[in-house]
């Protein structure tokens, strides 16, 4: 999660440090002073004032689930009986504390939270809907769609409709 600190103001350096940073991470600071115009310190510095803003909001490896035996990407329509706060606020803990639920988003429409869960096999993910939605007593209904081919994974932001907008 991003931490909460005052919003900052990007400029087209920083824009252009996080542009390549989404791309890899791991590159070094010189190269990235290379392709911005600046020296390694500077976007060092820079770097650093955007984590502690929480506009980097962590750094971490991509892994392939199909490659570490997870190969099921499922995506699931969670509603719920009660949006009371203290009801929601404890299906948030649970889904955010699954480790097979890679996303949680809390929607608007008629689901109130869309989950993307990976696992192994369906009789994984059988388990799991026991664990997580027949044993919720506040689970109305869920709907599982289940992905037949990843064709696009990524969390990048458009960095280009930031730039338009300052």
């Amino acid at each position: 999660m991003a931490k909460t600190s005052p919003e900052i103001a990007l400029d087209s350096f920083d824009l252009a440090i996080l542009k390549i940073l989404q791309r890899d991470n791991a590159t070094p600071q010189r190269t990235i002073g290379d392709a911005v115009n600046l020296s390694a310190p500077a976007v060092q510095r820079r770097i650093k004032r955007m984590e502690e803003a929480g506009v980097i909001a962590g750094n971490c490896a991509i892994v392939d689930p199909a490659k570490v035996g997870q190969p099921i990407t499922i995506f699931v329509e969670v509603e719920v009986v009660s949006e009371t706060a203290e009801l929601i606020d404890a299906a948030k803990a649970e889904f955010s504390g699954t480790p097979e639920v890679q996303q949680c988003y809390y929607v608007t429409g008629e689901a109130d939270f869309i989950l993307v869960i990976v696992v192994a096999t369906m009789a994984d993910y059988e388990a799991l809907t026991r664990r997580l939605f027949f044993g919720n007593n506040n689970v109305k209904k869920f709907r599982t769609f289940v992905a037949m081919d990843r064709v696009k994974v990524g969390l990048t932001v458009p960095l280009e409709a930031a730039v338009s907008t300052r």
